[in-house]
């Protein structure tokens, strides 16, 4: 099935790029969504338009949302799209269903752009830290006291699964202090949680999340059925921040809210870590939020630079934690960086990062590290252990 479409220049939409190649590249990509009321065409569309949107930034696009890239609608011959005047066609060669979702793989072709995402071709590693429930005495009805560890578990199975740009790690077992240090506003502490947390796990970002409201709405739905029980909707929304490992910054945040029938009676426990749980009206809306925030983190981690701690330095060789489990290979190329943080006269750190001249490429690779010599095979000068290697 191959999809052509009339190519439309946005002025608005603003691309880093002043060249283009005269040879196209085919760029294959995945994407996914939820087929919502049993609406297959709609869950297509958004599913291409997810594809395309990452072909498109690895292809070097720079967008803030599928609006900009993506404005048409998918019929069975064509597709318009509105983008940025360098992809000629897209064929979707794939297409499974499997429990609601819909996964696409699309091969566009686009004429590359000198400025690419280079670092969508790593994998980055992500810590996913234990949820915290804020108002407990909302879990009461039901007991779903463990919501909070049992969605994070399934979140982080959806990247282990899906996500060809995470390389997830799951820290589930306690509580961390980022919901105490966040209502306090005490952001410094934050940073040093989470680069604390990085250097522990050798980790690249650190994901902290909050479910804010699992509460019921007051207004029965089923009013008319006097004979049965009130039918109640229950609320979920989750609060979620990514936070670099190596400067402990902000890199993302959002909230997802949802609503959906509790069909379970008040006075039994319900375990939410069953089958008869998720397969519920309520936890298949939870099910489908966190499929929505699976696929935002993807795309707004996809083209974050991928920023390799060095931990051993020898001559003119140096060893850093990325290897062949994040897609290093032999003969890849990185800048080095120096590490110059800083702290204000008000107590208020800030990540600052000075430019070597030296670059270096990989000679091996382990799973989890890589080895990389000088270009120029001369001395790394003062190249120290937790200065960074990079690629943009």
């Amino acid at each position: 099935m191959r999809l052509w479409f009339n190519n439309y220049i946005i002025l608005s939409f603003s691309i880093a790029i002043t060249s283009f190649s005269t040879v196209a590249q085919l760029y294959e990509s995945q994407g996914q969504a939820t087929i919502e009321n049993g609406n297959i065409e709609s869950a297509r569309q958004h599913a291409m338009e997810n594809a395309l949107k990452k072909a498109l930034l690895v292809a070097g696009a720079s967008v803030s949302s599928v609006q900009q890239v993506v404005n048409g609608l998918i019929t069975q011959d064509e597709i318009s799209i509105r983008a940025s005047g360098s992809v000629n066609a897209i064929e979707l060669i794939d297409e499974v269903h499997s429990n609601d979702i819909i996964t696409v793989t699309i091969r566009a072709d686009i004429f590359p752009q000198e400025k690419q995402c280079f670092s969508a071709d790593f994998r980055k590693t992500l810590l996913m830290t234990r949820s915290k429930l804020l108002h407990r005495e909302q879990a009461n009805i039901g007991s779903i006291y463990d919501l909070d560890k049992s969605s994070i578990g399934l979140l982080s199975s959806k990247f282990k699964a899906n996500s060809r740009y995470i390389d997830a790690k799951l820290f589930n077992k306690s509580v961390n202090q980022f919901t105490r240090f966040n209502q306090s506003m005490n952001f410094e502490a934050i940073k040093q949680l989470s680069v604390s947390l990085a250097d522990r796990t050798d980790s690249h970002y650190i994901l902290y999340s909050e479910i804010i409201d699992v509460s019921f709405n007051n207004e029965a739905t089923n009013n008319w059925q006097f004979w049965q029980s009130d039918i109640y909707n229950r609320n979920f929304a989750i609060a979620l921040y990514i936070y670099n490992g190596t400067s402990g910054e902000l890199t993302f945040e959002k909230q997802y809210r949802n609503t959906a029938l509790w069909t379970f009676n008040k006075r039994t426990a319900v375990d939410v870590n069953s089958d008869n749980f998720w397969q519920s009206d309520y936890g298949t809306m939870i099910n489908n939020t966190l499929n929505a925030l699976a696929r935002d983190i993807d795309e707004n981690i996809m083209c974050e630079p991928t920023q390799a701690k060095i931990v051993r330095v020898s001559g003119n060789k140096i060893t850093f934690n990325l290897g062949k489990r994040h897609g290093v290979k032999v003969g890849d190329e990185f800048t080095l960086l120096h590490k110059s943080n800083f702290t204000s006269d008000v107590g208020i750190s800030y990540a600052g990062l000075e430019v070597s001249s030296y670059k270096v490429k990989v000679t091996s690779t382990s799973m989890q590290s890589a080895v990389a010599i000088s270009s120029d095979s001369g001395l790394l000068g003062n190249i120290q252990i937790n200065d960074l290697a990079v690629r943009y």
